[in-house]
């Protein structure tokens, strides 16, 4: 009896602990919508069947006090043999990180890329233009670019619709971290974002800084047609 007891709560355990692992949305203490966590654990589970890679989407309402955000990510990997990768999100520290179990796996993502805050190359190219001092800091600008988390968490949200910024913004990296993962593995995934979002995001920010690129030219015509024609001002 002892024994069948024993067996069942071995069982228990173990079949708690598989569920637990299945979690790719591994910890949400910010959106709480049970879309959100089944687009995950859909996405996390084909990646994982697929390539043998766990990456695993980390939301908490703040760190522990006085730990920083890699710090608490090496603390949370430890619950985990497989090869893993999380991205983590701490709303009241705004702060974002990504962090592999081991150093190769990062071969197959850009984590420089995908954290980026900026988001196109024309966004990179104003900000080089105007922040550089040097040639080379030019250069190391403009190559920084293609964020798919920060820029969204940067924009304003109107009332209500704070969560769905998180979720979304989340979920656009998490995508972009699975895709370039089966991308560098050879693989086709039936639930990956694909470029649907990076390119909305492109757009947008386009949009608004060839808005910027046209004031700034016109105000340079009117400087240089006031400095070549100073009597018709008069």
């Amino acid at each position: 009896m002892k024994y069948s007891r024993g067996l069942a709560a071995l069982t228990f355990i173990l079949l708690f602990q598989a569920l637990l692992n299945a979690e790719y949305l591994y910890k949400d203490e910010i959106v709480h919508n049970p879309q959100f966590r089944e687009d995950v654990n859909q996405l996390g589970s084909e990646l994982y069947e697929k390539t043998g890679i766990s990456l695993r989407l980390v939301m908490i309402r703040e760190l522990p006090e006085g730990q920083h955000i890699s710090e608490y990510e090496k603390e949370l990997m430890k619950e985990f043999s497989e090869p893993t990768i999380l991205l983590t999100f701490s709303e009241l520290d705004s702060k974002v990180d990504i962090l592999a179990s081991d150093e190769s796996l990062y071969k197959y993502f850009d984590k420089k890329q995908i954290l980026s805050p900026v988001a196109s190359f024309l966004q990179a190219f104003v900000m080089a233009t105007f922040y550089s001092d040097s040639f080379s800091s030019f250069k190391e600008t403009i190559s920084d670019h293609g964020g798919t988390i920060i820029p969204l968490l940067a924009q304003k949200a109107k009332k209500g619709e704070l969560l769905g910024k998180y979720s979304g913004s989340m979920f656009n990296g998490y995508g972009d971290i699975a895709d370039q993962i089966a991308q560098s593995k050879g693989i086709k995934l039936e639930h990956g974002i694909g470029n649907a979002n990076k390119n909305v995001i492109f757009v947008v920010k386009s949009f608004f800084y060839l808005i910027l690129l046209y004031g700034i030219f016109a105000y340079l015509r009117r400087v240089i047609f006031r400095k070549r024609h100073p009597d018709e001002l008069k």
